[in-house]
């Protein structure tokens, strides 16, 4: 993300000394790396949320036109990063117009607001039905559930308004979460954990589990962009990669490989993202490995810190 405005700078020219950013959604996984990324390189950076926005980010309700013009209107960003959205597919299956108020609505909202202003939009691979990837920029978008029609009607809110905005499509994410069911990644470590008890782990879905911090350097410029991890994995397949991470054992895992019946919003079989656009315009940012990244991101979360010693040094 931050990549892209240095490259929008360098082919329009702007120097900005004193450059201002507003993050969306900045107390999520991916905002916090976001807005993380655009204060380590000088920005003057202001993060919103709403339930877990105060005492660190401002409390902005994004489904409020006015609220959100006065933001825009007061901190006048040269850029906006819009990371909020309803991204539980199962939650937008039972509470769709809560959703599509946060994930459409309140991005066209935005994106009204943003005459001017460089905005990126987060978007994601579930635009796409998993039948026959990779799937590239310009491939018909087919969703699935209403998660995934959420977001692609948000990008088109968005570009409808705001024509010279970004649009980032990125797959299943991970990073330093706060709580391990933050993400559908680290969501699996009590599993991993639950060493004593044999469990059942998704083996159906293969998905490219993408570090957050490796999509805040990412880089693009005006239109649609894929960025996306390159490890293809099985949720199972992520559980026993954590385990191998922290030197635990993987044997109690078992994989399920059919969906069991009433398993919530139904998930594109393989949603692979093609992102050779990106690495054309040689801006494309090389994925940490997901043992690495996946270590960094929970060695917080074990059980047994003295794992820290076996696993670390």
């Amino acid at each position: 993300v931050l990549g892209c405005i240095h490259y929008a700078e360098s082919v329009e020219n702007v120097d900005i000394p004193y450059r201002r950013v507003l993050v969306t959604g900045a107390t999520g996984l991916l905002g916090r790396a976001v807005y993380k990324e655009f204060q380590n390189n000088a920005w003057h950076a202001l993060g919103c949320g709403y339930r877990r926005a105060q005492p660190r980010f401002l409390r902005c309700n994004l489904t409020d036109e006015d609220a959100v013009r006065a933001v825009v209107q007061d901190f006048q960003p040269h850029v906006i990063v819009h990371c909020a959205a309803e991204r539980r597919p199962d939650v937008v299956e039972h509470h769709t117009e809560a959703a599509l108020n946060l994930n459409v609505h309140a991005s066209g909202t935005l994106a009204k607001e943003a005459a001017g202003i460089f905005l990126i939009y987060i978007s994601t691979d579930y635009v796409f039905d998993g039948r026959n990837p990779p799937y590239g920029e310009n491939d018909a978008p087919n969703p699935l559930n209403v998660y995934g029609k959420s977001k692609l009607e948000g990008e088109r809110e968005v570009l409808r308004h705001s024509p010279g905005a970004a649009v980032l499509r990125v797959p299943i994410l991970y990073g330093e979460v706060e709580r391990v069911d933050e993400s559908a990644v680290t969501v699996l470590w009590d599993k991993v954990q639950e060493g004593a008890e044999s469990c059942s782990v998704e083996h159906c879905q293969q998905r490219f589990p993408t570090y957050v911090n490796d999509v805040a350097r990412d880089p693009s410029i005006r239109g649609i962009f894929h960025y996306s991890g390159k490890e293809q994995m099985t949720k199972y397949e992520m559980a026993c990669a954590i385990a191998d991470a922290f030197n635990l054992p993987s044997s109690h895992l078992i994989p399920m490989t059919e969906q069991p019946a009433g398993a919530g919003a139904q998930r594109p079989q393989n949603a692979q993202l093609e992102c050779s656009r990106l690495e054309l315009l040689g801006l494309g940012v090389e994925p940490i490995p997901f043992k690495t990244a996946v270590r960094d991101s929970l060695w917080p979360f074990l059980y047994d810190k003295r794992w820290r010693q076996t696993v670390f040094h």
